[in-house]
């Protein structure tokens, strides 16, 4: 499906689009060209981590996919991880790492495959195959002995990547080989490498089978992450955006125990990135995480020293925490992004060019509703906006016309029944 299509049949529903949200986005420029400029330029030389304070609706999901974009286009890698306590805890680094490798993705995987069944993680180690071995991916491609030898070598030869890590990369990159069994022995083989990686199974079914001495476990989980790193950058690309979303209040019902391990992961994340080199970490979680007496990171002295407050002010790139909540958006902001919605339904369905209201409209329209919505509505002005600017092209698309205050009525109560 057409890109400017996908975004137009999201933005339909008041929901940011998966992709493309560059194309529509304001009001984060000087942030993004920092985020390129201070931190994924040397993504390969240091690794670095920083937060996000916003609170619920402020603009996380857009501001991380906008990240993911962008990264994309700097040739990194990203996993996009929400952080929960049955499925992500902080407190089980071993349980992020497993959903940091679901979740990783590469540039190519997410242009290709982006409704594909294959897994991410196998993208990426078949890509690497083809980049180390010295071929250009094509697909139901075979690779050469003399390919996979060369790939081998240079993956063996990398002393950042633990010896286990390497014994499974090379069994899965042995199923591209001439000689390999039918394709659902192979697919077999590779969905089994995969379940080491998501910590599932058990060892000594994959010591029997691979030659492996280890399960990835809470005690060599980080150093895990580090051979992930080496080997996303041994794979060709700059390094790993990892984005971690923590879940509204997660933390808040885990046991004193627990809320004790995740800061404390959480603080050697911190006190230990600088020496994992290709790692670029994003923290997004609400305002309570700081300032909450019982469960933020106000409890742990040497954390919260270390993290510090959100400032009351605009985020800029080098800041340790950005402060969402902070940034002010007007009016002309909102009008702006219209008029670039405008274009994308333009691209999307180039009949509408002389159908649909010009800019000059466009603005009119967006101050129409920016005045009938109060200020602190239950629903924030943004869903109303695009859901209400598209629903306006697309009745001048069927040549009806509908006031602006129906239109803001109907998407009012559209937009409360979700």
């Amino acid at each position: 499906m057409k890109l400017e299509i996908q975004i137009i049949e999201s933005l339909r529903k008041g929901i940011p689009p998966q992709i493309g949200v560059e194309k529509y986005s304001v009001g984060n420029e000087k942030l993004i060209e920092g985020i390129k400029k201070y931190h994924l330029s040397s993504i390969d030389e240091i690794g670095k981590m920083r937060f996000i304070s916003g609170s619920w609706g402020g603009g996380k999901t857009h501001l991380f996919r906008l990240i993911r974009d962008i990264a994309f286009q700097e040739n990194c890698a990203v996993s996009n991880v929400e952080l929960t306590v049955d499925s992500a805890p902080l407190n089980k680094f071993e349980q992020v790492f497993y959903s940091i490798v679901r979740n990783i993705s590469t540039p190519t995987y997410y242009q290709k495959s982006q409704f594909s069944d294959v897994a991410p993680i196998g993208t990426l180690i078949e890509e690497s195959l083809y980049a180390l071995g010295g071929s250009k991916i094509e697909p139901e491609s075979e690779i050469t002995y003399e390919q996979y030898s060369k790939a081998v070598e240079k993956l063996m030869a990398n002393k950042g990547i633990d010896i286990d890590f390497k014994k499974m990369i090379q069994h899965y990159w042995q199923t591209y080989l001439p000689d390999s069994p039918n394709k659902a022995v192979v697919e077999q083989v590779r969905e089994e490498i995969l379940q080491w990686f998501a910590g599932e199974g058990t060892i000594s079914t994959f010591r029997k089978r691979f030659g492996v001495n280890k399960m990835v476990s809470r005690q060599n989980a980080k150093l895990m992450l580090q051979s992930l790193a080496q080997f996303v950058k041994l794979a060709g690309y700059k390094g790993l955006v990892i984005l971690f979303d923590e879940a509204e209040q997660s933390y808040s019902i885990m046991r004193k125990s627990a809320l004790r391990d995740a800061h404390n992961n959480l603080l050697s994340l911190i006190n230990n990135i600088q020496t994992i080199p290709g790692i670029f970490m994003i923290y997004a979680t609400t305002p309570d995480f700081y300032n909450d007496p019982k469960h933020g990171i106000v409890i742990y002295g040497a954390l919260a020293s270390r993290i510090g407050k959100p400032e009351d002010k605009p985020p800029d790139a080098l800041d340790v925490i950005w402060n969402l909540d902070a940034v002010v958006t007007e009016l002309k902001d909102y009008q702006k992004a219209a008029r670039k919605i405008r274009n994308i339904y333009i691209e999307a369905y180039p009949e509408a060019k002389n159908k649909i209201s010009d800019e000059s409209e466009t603005d009119k329209f967006i101050e129409e509703l920016y005045k009938k919505h109060p200020k602190y509505g239950t629903v924030k002005f943004w869903r109303v906006m695009v859901t209400a600017l598209i629903q306006k092209y697309d009745s001048q698309m069927e040549e009806k016309k509908f006031p602006t205050e129906k239109i803001y009525k109907d998407v009012i109560e559209r937009l409360r029944e979700e």
